[in-house]
């Protein structure tokens, strides 16, 4: 008897996007979803060179969304009941939003994006080039529209189900010494077992080993995932959760001044700042602190105030991002050309002979030490799971596909970002596709086995401090 699926789907769906996630996610969305080719269309702004769509049957249509006109191109394939999968660079997360809204229709991205342009326009503040704005333009947005049509936004590997590793870690914290809880029900029940659990830095930490039998050549950007989106990112301010704990201000950085003032920018781009992390296979490493709209969600939902309103618990959240070596290279390259990019791009996927994506959560300062949580998937074991996979991609489709089944079975939620799913459902979706997913504590500390060649500003009295795990 064929296995049954957990969602089924009787409306139209557009896929905007068709690169190296979309092309992942469409042979599992027809694998695990009750829908028939003939419900999706893709809209892309090139044509599939892959041919997978149309090995699947799935009419696509090459033509880019453009501010002013998108309206109208989605009107001709999406009406009232149907869902908006947004994969797509480039077009405005938040007008999609509306017009979904508007219409009734479902609608998932995997993060918020502008408009081309916002992002590298020097004549904006840097805090308006930040994912903190954008997350609060969308914020301003769904401002009482708790219910209604379904918009589950930013909702990947991270940003995505980083937020559903942290609750999984609290609670395997929590168990694992020996404190007893109710089950939290809502963001402050969430922040006091952080507090209890004397949690004060969060890291998403991620370390990615996959390698092609072709290595990167000059000239040439060799990632694993979205090159545009990468860059993109990876030229926003750095920015981070800023906690309670914390007891000097960056003196390259600043607060944004309006908002939720969970985060801190600095005035520098992430593919330019380092940090140090760690994950349990690879050790202690120097990652990138690139801009993520988790580090801004999970610090603003795990911030506690009292009676008064005053903050008394937040921990300091960040990104810590070692892409493929290929990449590091690229990256250095980039730089070193004033962050103009290569002519020649390569995305690796089914060229990837070895390694693997070590993407999890990395909850610090607890009496424990570190506790790291999350997946460890193979390249191999990504190809056995779904064709046209990385391990880097499918982990993004795990995000993607249990966010849009949770869209299906909850279509009148309103605005939601991960932080607000349940996460034993959203796990439980996403688990068959992230390989090994295990937590492990070490005592590592960003002090341990620091070299005393050089003069540094660190905090000797508190190894949690910021300034001891940037890189300077």
């Amino acid at each position: 008897m064929p296995k049954k699926k957990p969602a089924a789907f009787a409306g139209k769906m557009v896929m905007l996007g068709f690169g190296s996630v979309g092309q992942a996610t469409l042979p599992l969305l027809l694998r695990d979803v009750a829908i028939d080719p003939s419900q999706i269309t893709i809209i892309s702004r090139s044509e599939d060179k892959s041919g997978i769509a149309k090995q699947h049957g799935v009419a696509f249509v090459a033509q880019p969304l453009r501010e002013g006109s998108f309206e109208a191109l989605l009107d001709a394939h999406l009406g009232e009941g149907d869902f908006l999968l947004n994969l797509s660079v480039e077009v405005a997360s938040l007008a999609l939003m509306k017009y979904c809204w508007r219409r009734g229709i479902l609608y998932l991205d995997t993060c918020i994006e502008p408009w081309p342009g916002r992002s590298e326009d020097a004549t904006l503040s840097p805090t308006r080039r930040s994912n903190y704005a954008l997350r609060e333009e969308v914020l301003a947005f769904r401002m009482g529209k708790r219910h209604g049509p379904t918009a589950v936004v930013t909702m990947g590997a991270n940003p995505g189900l980083a937020s559903i590793f942290v609750k999984q870690a609290l609670v395997n914290l929590a168990s694992d010494h020996e404190i007893e809880f109710p089950q939290p029900t809502c963001y402050e029940d969430w922040a006091s077992l952080a507090r209890t659990l004397e949690v004060k830095v969060i890291h998403i930490a991620e370390r990615d080993t996959q390698t092609a039998a072709e290595r990167k050549q000059r000239g040439e950007f060799v990632n694993t995932w979205s090159i545009n989106g990468f860059i993109g990112e990876g030229l926003q301010p750095s920015e981070l959760g800023w906690g309670t704990h914390e007891r000097s201000f960056p003196r390259d950085g600043a607060r944004h001044g309006f908002g939720c003032d969970a985060a801190i920018f600095l005035d520098r781009p992430g593919a330019a700042t380092r940090v140090r992390s760690w994950t349990p296979l690879e050790g202690p490493y120097h990652g990138f602190l690139i801009t993520h709209g988790e580090s801004i969600s999970i610090a603003d939902h795990l911030t506690l105030r009292d009676d008064q309103g005053q903050i008394v618990y937040r921990p300091t959240v960040h990104y810590a991002y070692h892409p493929c070596d290929d990449a590091i290279v690229s990256l250095h390259e980039l730089a070193g050309k004033n962050w103009e990019l290569q002519k020649k791009q390569r995305i690796i996927r089914d060229d990837i002979t070895s390694g693997m994506d070590e993407l999890g959560v990395l909850l610090q300062g607890h009496k424990k030490g570190v506790y790291w949580f999350g997946s460890r998937l193979t390249a191999d074991d990504a190809r056995k799971i779904a064709p046209h996979n990385s391990a880097t991609s499918l982990q993004v489709v795990a995000g993607v596909l249990s966010g849009l089944i949770w869209a299906l079975r909850n279509p009148d939620a309103g605005v939601v970002e991960p932080d607000d799913l349940d996460y034993e459902t959203v796990s439980e979706i996403a688990r068959p596709y992230l390989g090994e997913l295990i937590g492990v504590y070490d005592d590592w500390t960003p002090l341990r086995d620091r070299s005393t060649l050089f003069n540094e500003d660190i905090d000797p009295d508190d190894p949690w401090q910021f300034k001891n795990f940037r890189v300077t």
